[in-house]
């Protein structure tokens, strides 16, 4: 049944209306988005199916490439390119909230940001959060990128990277592509060489946030810096 024929309380755009985005499923929220659906199929039924082809994560299909999502009959390149679009302004109004406000009294949008940056990606980055002296993101770098199990990171890079932004305090972090957001002994070594090479040129560590599927790990939150 096309979703014109449902009653008006069952309808996303109506309950949208009613009671506010909140109240939709993601589902619901893509059906919005992608309006209508294809032969036998509504927009819902479309949505659910993108989002059960990406495990019903968000950010597996933020980070899908084009031609994965093109893969769910239905959604064609030009579908696939807007919603990517879409997805990508979600990702630049956190970074907006992080170069407005203290990173530290926002870990939430911190964690969201990395997020739907790193998550669900096949191979392992490190990125670098460079802050201000009021804890403000300058600008978060990919430094870099390895292999599904090991990346190599040179602390010296880390603070030439740092130096060249004047940066007072950083916020490292990387993903692992098994999903697992616990700490590995590598973890750690790698977090205690890259806060005494920094704390030479007087730039602090904040934290470092290990991203998995669906989950983070942080390192300040558990004491470990």
């Amino acid at each position: 049944m096309a979703i014109k024929d449902w009653s008006s309380g069952l309808r996303p755009r109506e309950r949208l209306l009613a009671h506010g985005a909140e109240a939709l499923s993601s589902a619901e929220l893509l059906a919005i988005f992608l309006r209508v659906g294809v032969a036998g199929k509504s927009a819902v039924d479309l949505a659910r199916e993108l989002m059960a082809h990406f495990d019903d994560s968000l950010v597996r299909l933020g980070n899908a490439p084009i031609e994965d999502i093109c893969r769910v009959k239905g959604m064609g390149v030009a579908k696939s390119v807007q919603l990517k679009a879409t997805l990508e302004l979600a990702r630049r109004a956190l970074t907006e909230q992080l170069k407005e406000r203290d990173a530290l009294c926002s870990p939430a949008a911190v964690r969201d940001w990395l997020q739907l940056r790193m998550a669900g990606l096949p191979h392992e980055i490190f990125m670098v959060l460079l802050l201000d002296a009021q804890n403000r993101l300058i600008t978060a770098v990919e430094l870099f990128r390895g292999t599904l199990t090991q990346t190599s990171v040179y602390p010296r890079e880390v603070v030439k990277l740092a130096l060249a932004h004047n940066a007072a305090a950083v916020i490292l972090a990387h993903n692992h592509p098994s999903g697992v957001a616990e700490p590995s002994r590598a973890d750690d070594f790698l977090t205690q060489s890259l806060k005494q090479a920094l704390a030479l040129v007087d730039v602090r560590v904040l934290d470092h946030v290990i991203v998995g599927s669906g989950a983070t790990c942080s390192f300040a939150e558990r004491g470990m810096l």
